[in-house]
């Protein structure tokens, strides 16, 4: 999962990508990169890190230019070792591109192996990034002839990647001298908003994977880029847009609105607050045909993301709400650490327990979702030595019981803690005195409540259905596979699950 944002502005946009990628680093820990075009010329600044501290004052200084792009990332194909894997991508023919990229390839071994042999592309890095960059290069190249740019021919190389690629993916790229592109694959797993303001000098464009870096730095959002739509901005700030895939259908992926986003962003006209909401109410529901609310005395919340879910749930079935964990904000989010013995370190690191609000108490815990199991079971554990009588535990998802492919880099199903156990196996694997899942049904429904529209979702970690199709067994053997030689190598992905 990355975050990434595209400024077509009329002054200097240096500032408003880093603000905004600041807004954007929830979505990844790993590296951050901006680049920004001036004089016919791509500068650029990247690294591993968190925002503030890849970014010193001689390096924004070196970012000249009224337009650019900006990405914070977390790896979901490749090493996470090399900063050449960090974004923003650049090729310089045609024309010089500039490229950021959120989701996942699920075709990218095929594709760079044609890019190799038929197109004559070299790829420098294992990232998947890199092979999408380098197939819209290349359609580019063919759609232009040769010649000059221009909207239809645009419309044309993405139209042309739609038929290549394979997975999910949310586009920014910038065409030296032409302007801005931006596109989202056909199923729209992965989000991307448009934002707009009005300046002396002209209307600005902004386009990033949420809404809250539109917001927060001043811009209206004017919609989402629909999937399998692009849309072009050109030097003169003037938009356009086409859709140019065959069959697009919205399918977003539902762990966004789990898990990763940030409850003050809109995805696909969704307030991610009140799907959390709503996830509470039918959370509430199950929690009351599986657990005695009698034996209940307080809900409490497993900070953040599950805030929401839990003050509902409280709300609904007429139980106290305390907050009993105190979180540590200067400590990363558990799901960036690389390596199971640190992600356990930190999460004690990360949370603190008020003994007072546990001591003698059956206490109802809620997170958003329960992966590995590790982080639950240390919760479980650290409520119990806080005094704690009994504890239940809920969770605001479904058991994920498979991989994700399209930009959430989870464990093999072997690492999952509900893959073979059922749900009371779980809760005893996790320390519980009991345990109650959201049902798929009404995670679904609760955010379809706020966009009717939502026919679908993109729900593989839940039930195993891959929207693109062409997801086997096989590829997942092979996912496993290439996770078990990394761990071997000591190349433990600092892309780890949530929990």
């Amino acid at each position: 999962m990355c975050g990434i944002v595209g400024v077509a502005g009329r002054s200097p946009v240096n500032q408003l990508i880093y603000d905004s990628l600041l807004l954007l680093q929830h979505r990844g820990q790993d590296a951050a990169g901006i680049s920004t075009s001036h004089d016919q010329f791509f500068n650029m600044h990247k690294a591993h890190g968190l925002v503030r501290d890849v970014f010193r004052t001689r390096n924004m200084r070196s970012l000249p230019g009224n337009s650019g792009l900006g990405q914070v990332r977390y790896p979901t194909a490749g090493s996470s070792d090399s900063v050449d894997e960090a974004q923003p991508f650049y090729v310089n023919a045609p024309f010089g591109i500039t490229f950021v990229h959120n989701g996942n390839l699920t075709n990218w071994r095929e594709l760079r192996e044609a890019l190799f042999r038929v197109d004559r592309r070299h790829i420098n890095t294992n990232s998947d990034s890199e092979v999408l960059l380098n197939v819209f290069a290349h359609e580019v190249q063919l759609a232009s002839s040769g010649g000059s740019l221009d909207d239809d021919a645009i419309f044309k190389a993405v139209s042309s990647v739609h038929r290549r690629a394979k997975g999910a993916y949310a586009v920014i790229a910038q065409i030296a001298n032409y302007g801005m592109v931006a596109f989202r694959d056909p199923y729209g797993i992965r989000p991307l908003c448009l934002g707009s303001v009005e300046t002396e000098q002209g209307t600005e464009w902004m386009v990033a994977s949420e809404s809250v870096a539109l917001t927060g730095c001043g811009f209206s959002l004017v919609r989402d880029i629909e999937p399998g739509e692009a849309i072009f901005i050109d030097l003169d700030g003037r938009l356009s847009s086409r859709q140019c895939a065959t069959d697009p259908v919205l399918t977003p992926c539902v762990f966004e609105y789990v898990y990763f986003a940030r409850p003050d962003s809109v995805m696909d006209g969704v307030s991610i607050y009140d799907a959390r909401l709503n996830m509470g109410e039918y959370l509430a529901d199950n929690v009351a045909k599986s657990l005695r609310l009698g034996d209940i005395d307080v809900v409490m919340p497993i900070p953040d993301s599950s805030r929401p879910s839990a003050m509902q749930l409280a709300a609904k079935l007429n139980l106290g709400y305390r907050e009993g964990f105190i979180k540590n904000r200067y400590v990363g989010r558990t799901f960036i650490m690389p390596g199971q013995a640190v992600r356990k370190k930190s999460v004690r690191q990360k949370l603190s327990a008020i003994d007072m609000e546990f001591r003698g108490k059956n206490v109802l815990l809620v997170d958003d979702s329960i992966v590995r199991g590790t982080t639950s079971r240390e919760i479980v554990d650290m409520a119990r030595a806080a005094g704690a009588n009994k504890v239940y535990f809920a969770s605001a998802a479904p058991a994920v019981r498979f991989p994700n492919v399209y930009g959430i880099d989870m464990p093999t199903q072997a690492e999952l803690i509900a893959y073979g156990r059922d749900t009371a196996q779980v809760s005893r694997e996790i320390g519980a005195d009991g345990l109650v899942y959201q049902e798929l049904a009404d995670l679904e429904q609760s955010i379809r409540d706020r966009n009717a529209a939502m026919a679908q979702f993109e729900s593989s970690c839940f039930n195993g259905h891959y929207v693109t199709g062409d997801i086997d067994a096989a590829y997942l053997e092979q996912l496993s596979l290439t996770r078990g030689v990394r761990a071997a190598a000591g190349e433990m992905s600092t892309s780890s699950s949530p929990e």
